[in-house]
């Protein structure tokens, strides 16, 4: 087969199961507009009450937005796919769709572990906390955050923009992923393949140990008051946070860590991955 720059995709998705299009629009259809409606609403709620413009609620708001983002990033295309049966993408714009899923997708991974800091101060240091969390210090968690998930990304989108691929080839998703492009590549991608895996490693590993750390000093300061009153309410203002969290690296872990040897994505956890949360 012959070798491009720029080949055409064809992007098979949920191709054991070609008889329920129309029902398969339908639910993901309702989930992201469930979802477009539930972070705009909080999105309009958080600005309108300026009684809501606090550390915790400003990360809320920015995981909404972030959130948004990244399901309008996947979930037209693939209602696109299936309404129309039109499956093919060129290579142009799977990178640009993965570079911006990329950015999102570590924007969620840093804004949790933004907001996890944020309750450690309030709980931990609830004295010290409107000092440590003021605005501009907010601000800079999240500006921080948005250069470097833009910075890994660009990382990845320059690496595979030097690979030649293989024209037609099939990608088992409904949107465009890393591992089936390093596949169908005719390149020796071995070398990008590493720095990826360093560069992606690095952003998961750091932010994961950073919320395991913060909620085993919550837990620890919680269970030390003697208060009961106390306790109730401290765990009350972490139980929405650690939920989403436990969720975000639950779907991830189900989804991606699979045995590398699989030549194709199960249709489980290609349902599980385009589930607009």
């Amino acid at each position: 087969m012959n070798c491009s720059k720029n080949p055409d995709f064809v992007l098979s998705g949920l191709s054991t199961d070609p008889d329920k299009p129309q029902l398969l629009f339908g639910f993901f259809l309702t989930l992201y507009l469930l979802s477009l409606l539930g972070n705009l609403l909080l999105l309009l709620t958080i600005g309108a009450d300026i009684h809501l413009h606090t550390p915790m609620y400003f990360f809320l708001s920015q995981l909404s937005l972030v959130d948004l983002c990244s399901t309008t990033t996947t979930a037209p295309q693939m209602l696109e796919t299936l309404w129309t049966s039109n499956r093919s993408t060129s290579f142009s714009e799977c990178l640009a769709q993965l570079n911006f899923f990329a950015v999102f997708a570590d924007m969620d991974n840093l804004l949790l572990t933004a907001t996890t800091i944020s309750r450690y101060a309030a709980i931990c240091h609830p004295l010290h906390y409107p000092l440590l969390m003021i605005p501009c210090r907010c601000a800079l968690l999240v500006g921080g955050s948005w250069g470097v998930a833009h910075s890994v990304s660009l990382v990845h989108a320059l690496l595979l923009s030097q690979f030649s691929f293989y024209n037609n080839q099939e990608i088992p998703h409904f949107f465009c992923a890393f591992g089936p492009l390093f596949r169908l590549s005719c390149s020796d991608t071995h070398l990008s393949e590493d720095l990826m895996m360093v560069l992606t490693g690095l952003l998961g590993t750091v932010p994961h140990l950073c919320i395991i750390s913060s909620y085993a000093h919550i837990f620890l300061a919680v269970a030390q008051d003697p208060a009961a009153q106390g306790k109730k309410k401290s765990l009350a203002t972490c139980s929405s946070h650690l939920s989403t969290v436990i969720l975000l690296y639950s779907s991830v872990f189900a989804t991606y860590l699979k045995s590398p040897s699989a030549s194709h994505a199960s249709e489980k956890l290609v349902l599980l991955s385009c589930m607009p949360w």
